[in-house]
């Protein structure tokens, strides 16, 4: 899989992709990154990449021209120019904003399956519109906060779908075993009914319906010593039996989840971003 990443800092992403699973992934050959100057993309002795917005306003915000011959000069245009909807199979076009749409693990799982990421690292007050209108195929968000750049979004990006890529990870149970992993209700149903457990949050309605799921976060993991400072280790996890340690982990989950999280509970319909479907413009 191939990595482009458009930034006005590309220095800034010598430390990220220089170290751990993004470091071996590239050393294993299971991925290709690329970073490029949007600077480079300008006609003028300045090289600028922002200007004033229309209808006035505080700041300066990204100029839609550097962005798009720079995206161009990587998949090629169109006699028109390029658009998101000409964009090559297997590619994805995303656009870091504050304004986008969250990113979740399954986004980064729908990602994991394509051949080449683009992610354009927005600055100042924004991107002109036109970038997220009609060149970006998805506009993403890190989370209900607002950064000074997309570079460090890009980067967390970058490494949620690396992991997610076969052989990345030491063990690949590490990717399917963690938090945010997701069943659908009717599974959830069955795992939950093989282990004794309640639905929480889930109406029993929804049990038999594959339309909608919800996410836990993992359990809580110990190690050595076994009593530390008088806090021991549940007994479940010391006696060997792993039956007992998995629905033990599975309950455990499902109650962190309600503590920390329990907006994941909730039921929500399955779409493309989820998930089901195919990776469309809009659904991260």
């Amino acid at each position: 899989m191939r990595f482009d990443i458009l930034t006005i800092f590309p220095e800034f992403f010598t430390g990220p992709l220089g170290h751990g699973i993004v470091r071996r992934a590239r050393e294993a050959g299971l991925i290709e990154t690329e970073v490029h100057d949007l600077r480079e993309f300008t006609h003028d002795r300045h090289k600028t990449v922002d200007d004033r917005p229309f209808g006035g306003g505080e700041g300066m915000v990204m100029k839609a021209e550097p962005i798009f011959e720079a995206v161009e000069s990587l998949l090629g245009a169109c006699p028109s120019g390029l658009t998101s909807a000409a964009v090559p199979k297997g590619t994805a076009i995303v656009l870091l904003s504050a304004a986008g749409r969250l990113f979740r693990q399954e986004t980064a799982r729908r990602f994991a399956e394509l051949e080449r990421l683009v992610l354009l690292c927005g600055r100042y007050e924004g991107v002109d519109e036109r970038v997220a209108e009609h060149l970006a195929t998805h506009e993403i968000s890190v989370g209900d906060f607002v950064l000074s750049g997309g570079e460090l979004a890009a980067a967390m990006v970058t490494e949620a779908v690396v992991r997610l890529i076969p052989g990345a990870l030491g063990n690949e149970d590490s990717s399917v075993n963690e938090s945010f992993r997701t069943l659908p209700d009717s599974q959830n149903a069955r795992t939950n009914a093989q282990a004794g457990l309640p639905q929480p949050g889930v109406s029993p309605s929804a049990n038999s319906r594959l339309s909608t799921y919800y996410s836990v976060l993992d359990c809580p993991h110990y190690t050595r010593p076994a009593s530390f400072r008088g806090w021991n280790v549940p007994q479940a996890l010391l006696g060997g039996n792993h039956e007992e340690i998995r629905r033990w982990r599975y309950q455990q989950a499902i109650e962190k989840t309600r503590r920390n999280r329990p907006d994941l509970l909730r039921e929500r319909p399955v779409s493309a971003e989820d998930g089901g479907g195919e990776l469309s413009d809009q659904t991260a």
